[in-house]
């Protein structure tokens, strides 16, 4: 999405802005920030089960992985407050608790639609979107799916609805409650296919024997940190946070722990 880059000028010039008011902003966290970033006293961080990009469960709390997981775990360490982890069983929930303030933040793709109900930080990663397909299925590329017409599954909440129906018209869209709803779903064949992004759908096809991911994408997401409205006194320094992420390897060894499959470089790293 053209709007919405971790290279875009405005973030830039932000922090620069903030760089130059401080030579580096992380070494002294001020106790402002922390108000505003954790206003209970703990960094609560939206995550939600069964993406390598948001948590992927373990056999304790201390075993799970995932790229949102690590960063907010690495942003409370920073902060100098406690993390907690507040799981939810679809990224729709996530949105919802981060629009009405009940999560402090989260790591997702970054949309127009949703900067209206939440403030993003510059982007740390971008993931190719594709389709998972089950094992016998006929559809071999993504040109085999634009001219047929079946069921797409999309999960409910989430932005793949509106970008699809222009690329492909002849597909039926069913919105779908949760990641593992969709996988049930797929193998009963009660959907030919289910489309979100790469991350998700490689973890999905690990756990349905036979199915495949399409090579190619038809889109792209721009994953970023986002706060709550009312909170933005302190997204320069949230700024800095994820650039240093980037810059000394953290975003890195957060998708080698996760697994996650689909990650494109940014253009300018």
């Amino acid at each position: 999405m053209a709007w919405f880059k971790r290279h875009d000028i405005g973030f830039v010039a932000l922090s620069l802005v903030f760089a130059a008011a401080c030579a580096n902003p992380l070494d002294d966290t001020p106790a402002s920030v922390q108000r505003i970033l954790a206003p209970t006293g703990s960094l609560r961080v939206g995550v939600y089960s069964g993406s390598p990009s948001s948590i992927i469960a373990g056999d304790s709390p201390a075993d799970a992985r995932g790229v949102g997981h690590d960063l907010g775990k690495a942003l409370a360490a920073r902060l100098g407050v406690p993390f907690t982890a507040v799981v939810f069983s679809s990224n729709a929930l996530v949105l919802a608790a981060v629009k009405a303030g009940t999560v402090d933040v989260t790591f997702v793709n970054a949309t127009e639609e949703r900067a209206r109900d939440m403030d993003f930080t510059s982007s740390y990663m971008d993931v190719e979107k594709s389709f998972l397909v089950p094992a016998d299925s006929p559809f071999k590329s993504l040109a085999d799916i634009k001219s047929a017409d079946i069921r797409v599954g999309v999960s409910a909440g989430s932005t793949s609805a509106e970008e699809l129906r222009p690329l492909y018209a002849h597909a039926q869209l069913v919105k779908v409650p949760t990641l593992a709803d969709a996988r049930k779903m797929l193998a009963r064949h009660e959907l030919d296919a289910f489309a979100t992004n790469d991350a998700i759908l490689f973890e999905m096809s690990d756990k349905l024997a036979g199915s495949h991911v399409l090579s190619g994408h038809w889109g792209l997401e721009h994953f970023a940190a986002a706060i709550p409205k009312g909170r933005d006194a302190a997204i320069s320094y949230l700024n800095a946070f994820i650039g240093e992420a980037v810059a000394d390897g953290t975003v890195k060894a957060a998708i080698d722990r996760a697994h996650l499959r689909g990650t494109l470089a940014s253009p300018d790293q």
